[in-house]
């Protein structure tokens, strides 16, 4: 049943939002008007499910007046119920506890673990399955990095993963819960005797901040190198050290990027890039002490945890945190992340009730 003291200051936030952003004055302020449109936007889907939840009550209660007059109209009555209900639940988990950044865009990482070509290439599979997904709900992706093997695998890469539509799908909101240790077990291509191998790949996701100067960075903790692109050749290729590495000295974070055509523009990026880091290895901090001695949720700072286990021979996916296992790893890695994502979301949803 929704909650009215939750509802009511949603209601409350939604029209103090909408007289803002009806105030010339915001708009002089590019980034303010950013965040106000951001927020007004995410909290669309909350009032259209109040409106239509207002008109199913309506219906619902001139059906009961009209069904004791007339029995030939109490049909219409359970149908009602039925819809109000359904209604009333959506409007209830739109009102749970939301993390922050469901609406922002991601910076994903993928790393090659041990087991060596086996695990870039598992790596590449992963990186592919991520973009298949994101093309599936029409998100942009650029490969902002990338370190090949000499089997065609990633020793690491960097993707960037930006939604259309912040309030309908933003891209954390569905892939936060990838960061962890994915594990393969298959036959790996290096393989002459067809024994089964085990190896795995590391997958780091943090929300991209709106602006790169919401993140406190000091220039002189920066080391900033240059180096030749590695380009495949063609009109892309690069023949300048355009490429760019930022070492952020305090934490040792290194970030590169070679995709963009300038040294200045692949700056730019990777500043970005460096400033998600920061702003999600400052989140994780404070969450972690926050955390001290509470039962462990479905999303875990400890980046090193198995989470997925992705078994050729059997054709199984199986999710180690909530116990989600399909037999249809084929399609999974085809970006068909829907069922398990979904049933990821429902944990953490219940989670985060459980703990109000």
């Amino acid at each position: 049943m929704t909650q009215p003291s939750a509802l009511d200051d949603v209601l409350a936030e939604h029209a103090g939002l909408e007289i803002q952003l009806s105030d010339p004055a915001l708009h002089n302020d590019p980034a303010a008007a950013r965040r106000v449109g951001k927020r007004f936007a995410e909290l669309a889907p909350v009032m259209a499910t109040y409106a239509k939840l207002q008109v199913a009550r309506e219906d619902l209660e001139a059906a009961r007046e009209l069904a004791a007059d007339d029995p030939s109209f109490a049909d219409e009555v359970p149908e009602l119920e039925s819809r109000v209900a359904e209604l009333d639940q959506t409007l209830t988990d739109l009102l749970a506890p939301r993390d922050p950044h469901d609406g922002d865009d991601v910076v994903l990482e993928v790393k090659s673990g041990e087991g060596g070509e086996e695990s870039a290439l598992f790596a590449a599979d992963l990186a592919r399955m991520y973009v298949r997904y994101a093309e599936r709900h029409g998100w942009r992706v650029e490969i902002l990095d990338a370190t090949i093997s000499d089997l065609g695998g990633y020793k690491e890469a960097t993707l960037s993963i930006k939604s259309r539509d912040a309030a309908r799908d933003g891209v954390w909101s569905r892939l936060k819960f990838e960061g962890g240790v994915h594990r393969v077990q298959r036959v790996p291509v290096t393989e002459s005797q067809g024994r089964v191998h085990t190896s795995a790949a590391g997958v780091l996701i943090y929300p991209e901040p709106d602006e790169v100067e919401a993140v406190q960075i000091d220039e002189s903790d920066l080391r900033i190198d240059v180096y030749r692109s590695s380009g495949k050749g063609g009109q892309g290729v690069n023949t300048t050290d355009s490429a760019v590495r930022i070492t952020h000295l305090p934490s040792g974070i290194v970030v590169t990027c070679q995709n963009e055509r300038s040294q200045l523009q692949n700056k730019t990026r990777a500043l970005q890039v460096l400033a998600a880091r920061l702003q999600a290895l400052a989140e994780e901090q404070a969450d972690a002490e926050a955390a001290a001695g509470r039962a462990s949720q479905v999303r875990t700072v400890d980046r090193s945890e198995r989470i997925r286990t992705y078994n050729f021979p059997e054709n199984r996916i199986t999710d180690h945190r909530i116990g989600f296992k399909a037999h249809n790893l084929d399609a999974v890695l085809d970006g068909d992340l829907d069922a398990l994502l979904d049933a990821l979301g429902k944990a953490d949803r219940e989670a985060r009730l459980a703990a109000e």
